[in-house]
């Protein structure tokens, strides 16, 4: 069981470095939802399924449904759809495949051979988990959100800041006028 926690972690590791270095928006969003395959199941691991549960749900889920939403709005120009038949090859989706395909495998074998996960058939009800992220653990997750808050308000004006590069300088001249 230890292996299977480390080498989901190792695969939470190397798809998070591979979403901060990618160049495409596109190939870091197949990266990270990987990532957050794996985050989810070293929750699965440690005997905590709803917060799994949730992990696939909100952020695999909702939230990467916002950012592919997000990249589809800022791809607007004409030299910005050039590279989208890049996302279509197989390089492209070669590296987030074999990871999720290591994650599928690793879920599979746990499934198969030990259905309780590290916790060995203990699971953590939802009161301890809700318990816990509003006690002891209240300020880790105040800091949580203040971060995600800074990162919304960094993207908001990096992306304004962006579209208001992209305008013609001719328009802008006349708007300040």
């Amino acid at each position: 069981m230890e292996f299977a926690f480390y080498s989901a972690a190792l695969i939470a590791l190397v798809a998070t470095a591979l979403v901060v270095t990618r160049r495409s928006a596109a190939h870091a969003a197949l990266y990270l939802v990987v990532s957050l395959l794996s985050v989810a199941l070293i929750f699965f691991l440690v005997g905590a399924p709803l917060v799994a549960a949730l992990e696939i749900v909100i952020y695999a889920g909702a939230i990467m449904v916002l950012l592919v939403f997000f990249i589809m709005t800022l791809n607007v120009s004409v030299e910005a759809r050039r590279p989208e038949s890049e996302w279509l090859q197989v390089r492209a989706w070669l590296g987030p495949a074999l990871l999720a395909l290591l994650l599928a495998a690793e879920l599979a074998y746990l499934l198969w051979r030990a259905p309780g996960g590290m916790t060995g058939g203990r699971t953590i009800p939802p009161q301890d988990v809700s318990v816990a992220l509003f006690g002891p653990y209240a300020l880790a997750v105040e800091i949580a959100s203040f971060l995600l808050l800074a990162g919304l308000v960094g993207a908001y004006r990096l992306g304004s800041h962006f579209i208001s590069a992209m305008q013609d300088p001719a328009e802008g001249e006349e708007e300040g006028s």
